[in-house]
């Protein structure tokens, strides 16, 4: 299973958000070039996250977007549901109208590997992904010269 890239970059949208918040308000502009995301992109994929109340936007000189909710309120579930829908490594799990449901010992093996995506997901929120993102910046480089 692969995540679109509207998913990824939609949650690395939002952690530089939650990194980057202070008093005013983040234009998009800024959020786009730290995380090299096309302006154009970006401003298609926050529309969903100011809909689901995930950031709110301001408008004028000083406007921009903020997170509308404490990041720990922010689970990583939710945002996925958002951006990529319900998660469903296959089609027959998303309907339940497959002929083979309750034979098929392969559904089984893909409703459990939905749920422990789901069951991730659920336990983490966006300031689990502040704290992940901050102890890998602080960690030093150690430099080689030749």
């Amino acid at each position: 299973m692969k995540l679109s890239t509207r998913t990824r970059y939609g949650m690395r949208a939002l952690l530089d958000l939650a990194i980057n918040a202070g008093s005013q308000p983040i234009q998009l502009k800024d959020v786009a070039e730290r995380q090299s995301i096309s302006l154009s992109y970006l401003e298609h994929l926050i529309i969903p996250l100011i809909a689901a109340g995930f950031v709110q936007s301001t408008r004028g000189s000083h406007g921009g977007v903020r997170l509308a909710k404490p990041p720990e309120q922010i689970k990583l579930d939710s945002v996925m549901d958002t951006l990529e829908g319900p998660l469903f490594p296959v089609d027959c799990l998303k309907d339940g109208n497959c002929p083979r449901s309750g034979v098929c010992a392969t559904q089984d093996v893909w409703d459990e590997m939905r749920l422990a995506m789901q069951n991730v997901l659920k336990s983490k929120s966006l300031q689990d992904l502040v704290e992940s993102q901050k102890s890998k910046s602080s960690g030093t480089r150690e430099m080689y010269y030749i």
